[in-house]
């Protein structure tokens, strides 16, 4: 699923999620850069993010798919 990644200063890192109207901020993630791991947001999802840089700038929309799903 697409879903796009930023930043914000009220919520710190937050994902929008178009298809499903869904906005929830990022409370854990695999790995510090995001990249390559999974995020956790706060509707309790679980999406696995692709490998990019790490100083991959944002905000940024990417493939995601979330833990628990069939392609």
């Amino acid at each position: 699923m697409k879903v796009m990644i930023r930043r914000s200063e009220d919520t710190g890192l937050s994902i929008y999620v178009p298809k499903k109207d869904l906005e929830e901020p990022i409370v854990e993630s695999e790995f510090e850069t995001l990249w390559g791991g999974w995020i956790k947001i706060a509707n309790g999802w679980v999406l696995e993010l692709p490998e990019m840089a790490a100083d991959t700038r944002l905000p940024i929309t990417v493939n995601a798919k979330k833990r628990g799903e069939e392609d």
